[in-house]
């Protein structure tokens, strides 16, 4: 029998159901006050156009928390230089869209090219 997903001790079928206040009594304090201060005009518009039905929605919006309605919805955020898709899951309820869409690339080193160290200078470039 696979494992039946909980967050905070409700299903995701539950979840989808829960309406904001519900909502906010089991999300983090930090996370609560912001939704206790109401929505900016960019977040209304973004959950109108989420509550539309649109399949894939774009948006600026990386402080939006990530609330019940958006379960299983792609978005996409924008990263200061292109669109990072993400689905929404359960286990983001709560979270920042801005963190599932990262603004900055690892550095990935490679080995040094001829010249670039001092035992590199004895090999021949050929």
């Amino acid at each position: 029998m696979a494992k039946v997903f909980t967050w905070q001790g409700k299903t995701e079928e539950d979840l989808k159901e829960l309406d904001l206040q519900t909502f906010m009594q089991l999300i983090p304090s930090r996370q609560r006050r912001s939704l206790q201060r109401g929505f900016t005009d960019a977040q209304k518009s973004f959950l109108k156009r989420l509550e539309n039905g649109e399949d894939r929605v774009k948006t600026h919006c990386r402080d939006m928390i990530v609330l019940p309605v958006m379960l299983g919805k792609t978005i996409l955020v924008y990263t200061g230089k292109a669109f990072a898709q993400v689905i929404v899951q359960p286990e983001m309820l709560g979270h920042y869209l801005g963190e599932f869409a990262p603004t900055r690339k690892s550095v990935t080193h490679s080995s040094a090219g001829v010249g670039a160290t001092r035992s590199s200078k004895a090999i021949s470039a050929r």
